[in-house]
């Protein structure tokens, strides 16, 4: 008596399997330093320009916005017209979220890049749309999820912590970077 062998249904699903599968991996966004200054700032040269916070300067950033990261001061650059630009972290919902924030010399955010991102869900930050909201604002700007930037449905967690991380920065710049001649 022999077998005969008969492919089930499953079996026949499996090439869809396999092809739905890289749809299902991690969204990466990695972007270098540099890359980024010349996205935010095209044409123009950055200086390094470190800054050393106080304990008082950095307890009132996260009373303001709720980050609780420390901030890394030696990732700051200035142009020559006095506008700046500023690397920071945040968790986005479970891994680290790298952003580069850029800042004209009047105080006003001209544009915030997604340098590194590895979460499964919420890459839509790094889409121009919802980046685009920042900018314009100021350190008098509410800088709040749901009030004047909108949320991405999927990515709350990002989406706050960035929106919380932009007010840090811009705290931050109200305190310190707006003095620097």
């Amino acid at each position: 008596m022999s077998m005969q062998w008969k492919p089930s249904a499953t079996l026949a699903l499996l090439p869809v399997a396999v092809l739905a599968a890289p749809a299902l991996s991690h969204a990466k966004i990695l972007v270098g330093v540099e890359e980024t200054q010349k996205r935010l700032f095209p044409g123009e040269k950055l200086t390094p320009a470190p800054v050393v916070l106080t304990e008082a300067q950095r307890d009132r950033m996260r009373e303001l916005s709720s980050v609780r990261e420390p901030f890394r001061g030696e990732r700051v650059w200035r142009t020559a017209k006095g506008d700046w630009f500023i690397v920071d972290e945040v968790v986005g919902k479970h891994e680290m979220v790298k952003y580069a924030l850029a800042v004209n010399a009047d105080g006003s955010i001209k544009g915030i890049e997604i340098m590194e991102y590895v979460e499964s869900y919420g890459y839509e930050v790094g889409e121009a749309s919802w980046r685009n909201q920042f900018v314009g604002k100021t350190s008098a700007s509410a800088l709040k999820l749901n009030k004047d930037i909108q949320n991405v449905s999927g990515a709350t967690l990002s989406c706050k912590h960035l929106t919380d991380g932009v007010k840090r920065l811009m705290v931050m710049h109200e305190m310190v970077l707006k003095g620097v001649k």
